[in-house]
């Protein structure tokens, strides 16, 4: 987060307020999207996380670009959570 510059309360906000939520089958975690302004800018961020009971456990977070995720999600690398 800190070589990225993500403040620390983004992780948190695209977890909550994400409409998308994907399995990625190559890697076995979940992926949740949000747009969220980064940089001055509307970015899609992509949130790594895994599911473990009731606990949630964060993985990494990073902007993606839109051929990025459509390319995932074409190619079935993820599928809706």
């Amino acid at each position: 987060m800190k070589m990225r510059e993500i403040p620390f309360e983004v992780p948190r906000k695209i977890f909550e307020d994400a409409e998308e939520h994907y399995y990625d089958n190559l890697t076995k975690h979940f992926v949740a999207i949000h747009q969220i302004k980064f940089h001055g800018k509307m970015r899609e961020m992509a949130l790594t996380y895994d599911r473990k009971k009731e606990v949630v456990e964060l993985i990494t977070r990073h902007p993606i670009q839109p051929y990025q995720k459509h390319g995932r999600i074409r190619l079935g690398r993820w599928e809706k959570a």
